[in-house]
């Protein structure tokens, strides 16, 4: 089991930026994938971004390509999402999450992740 603990939300200007992290325990942190997900009110939660055990690969959610980056330290157990040119829609809570064992790539599949941190609010005015 892994145990993740998110921190850097609060409330940004539009076109302003933020940079979230997640703080891994438990399980060995350089063997699995790290996502982001979020959910805004009254919507389902959606993929993010996600990154593979070794930062080889990242996928990213076509509403935030270009503007999002999600990047690792597996020395520091810690995963982030720095999140630039946010937008009003952009609010949600963001929550990071852990693949399930036998994953190591940059899934996307929200069942694919076995463990998920408290979720930080990202608001974003306009």
């Amino acid at each position: 089991q892994v145990r993740l603990v998110e921190s850097g939300g609060g409330l940004v200007q539009t076109g302003g930026s933020l940079r979230l992290s997640c703080a891994a325990s438990g399980r060995t942190f350089s063997s699995y994938a790290m996502g982001w997900f979020r959910q805004a009110p009254g919507k389902e939660r959606e993929f993010v971004a996600a990154i593979s055990w070794d930062s080889s690969s990242t996928s990213y959610a076509d509403s935030v390509k270009g503007r999002f980056t999600i990047s690792r330290d597996n020395a520091k157990n810690t995963v982030y999402l720095q999140m630039n040119s946010l937008k009003p829609e952009d609010t949600a809570v963001y929550y990071c999450a852990a693949a399930r064992p036998a994953y190591t790539g940059p899934i996307r599949k929200s069942a694919d992740f076995g463990s998920w941190g408290q979720g930080t609010q990202v608001t974003v005015s306009s």
